[in-house]
């Protein structure tokens, strides 16, 4: 058999084009962080991970300018060789400081953290232990490690008790969990985790993708529930609240120094530019001395939490500005996504197999720098829309 065969097999998404429902890889032709174009129409975005709204603030934009000017477009290697320049090593200490840590490591992408950091600690003879809803870099990173993967009920304490407890007590253990989860917004039990990893003798690595910027005054999930000292790894990205790409590990010196010297996502790939070092540099500090950011971020999810609530929308257990609208079945939320992006309002759908068939949902976020006049027309495009289709009780 052709080893192209399945390609041409695949028309799933070619026949979603040609019916104009399609709802991925849109071009986005100008955006402003709160607004961006599509087909030439202004519109609201609530899809976004931009959680802090930096990508536009002025600073952030000066430091990435200052630094081309001053480095260039690229380093042009690998941290391993020639790479890594002394702003490599400044973020990397900065980033250890705010998130309670004695070290940090810089990838030059958030998966490539995962991939690495994961398959790096987990050998042969150990476990890695993993909730179910976890992101698919966590898994990968997992598959690409020699060890054995579990997995135990979403958020389900008595679940993991029991795969923890059935594992031989002398083989190295890992807990990854995700601290906010990007689909549904909940928040992991991270005490009750960390306390089972306690009992267990399991270390404990937590992705903080959509958390730093968001939770613990934008310290994480750890530094939420003040728990710092009780998490071994600490895992984020740059492209969400730092407004850039990238992503880091922090953790004790010794972990951070075997990673960096095993991890092959880190050794194999070019680093990453001063522009997007600069770029976190500088939303950095914005998230220390402007607290006012995550304080408005927060407003903003609550609002929008509460107004979806109220008019009549299924929106799970969010506990964040990730805020999901389960729809159920496939058909009206692919309805309910291309009538909101027509009325201008622009959201993610969610279909199987990210979700089970009948929840399928749209997903939205929100930004500090969304305004109340921006939030209270989604509300308006989300009740017509709503209303027009049967999915809410009519006023």
């Amino acid at each position: 058999m052709d080893i192209f065969t399945k390609c041409a097999k695949f028309t799933r998404a070619r026949e979603a084009m040609e019916a104009g429902i399609y709802p991925f890889f849109l071009p986005l032709e100008d955006t402003e962080g709160t607004e961006v174009t599509v087909n030439g129409r202004r519109t609201i975005m609530i899809g976004s991970n931009n959680y802090l709204g930096l990508t536009t603030h002025p600073k952030v934009r000066a430091a990435a300018i200052e630094a081309i000017e001053r480095y260039g477009t690229s380093c042009t290697g690998s941290r391993f060789l020639n790479g890594t320049l002394r702003i490599h090593q400044e973020l990397e200490q900065r980033l250890a400081d705010f998130v309670g840590k004695d070290a940090a490591l810089v990838f030059s992408t958030g998966m490539q953290v995962n991939l690495g950091a994961i398959s790096a600690l987990v050998g042969s003879k150990d476990f890695v232990i993993i909730d179910k809803d976890n992101h698919a870099s966590i898994v990968d990173g997992c598959r690409l490690g020699t060890g054995q993967m579990k997995r135990y009920r979403h958020n389900d304490m008595n679940h993991l008790e029991r795969v923890l407890k059935e594992l031989p007590e002398d083989v190295g253990k890992l807990v990854i969990v995700d601290g906010v989860f990007s689909m549904g917004g909940d928040i992991a039990d991270l005490p009750n985790i960390a306390s089972l990893c306690q009992k267990y003798d399991a270390r404990l690595y937590v992705d903080d993708a959509h958390s730093v910027g968001v939770l613990g005054g934008g310290r994480g999930t750890a530094a939420h529930f003040d728990i710092s000292d009780q998490v071994d790894l600490i895992m984020g990205t740059f492209s969400k609240s730092f407004a850039s790409i990238g992503g880091f590990i922090a953790g004790d010196s010794e972990i951070i120094h075997y990673i960096q010297h095993h991890a092959r996502s880190f050794i194999f790939s070019a680093s990453l530019p001063a522009s997007n070092l600069m770029a976190v540099m500088a939303a950095l500090e914005i998230m220390e001395n402007e607290p006012e950011h995550v304080k408005r971020l927060w407003e903003n999810g609550e609002k929008m939490q509460k107004g979806l609530e109220e008019l009549g929308y299924n929106i799970g257990n969010t506990q964040t500005p990730i805020i999901p609208v389960i729809i159920g079945d496939l058909d009206p939320m692919i309805l309910t996504w291309r009538l909101l992006l027509e009325r201008g309002v622009y959201t993610n759908p969610v279909i199987p197999p990210a979700v089970p068939p009948n929840q399928t949902m749209l997903r939205t976020s929100y930004m500090a720098t969304h305004t109340d006049e921006q939030l209270d027309s989604v509300l308006d495009e989300f009740a017509q829309t709503g209303r027009q289709l049967g999915l809410i009780p009519e006023a």
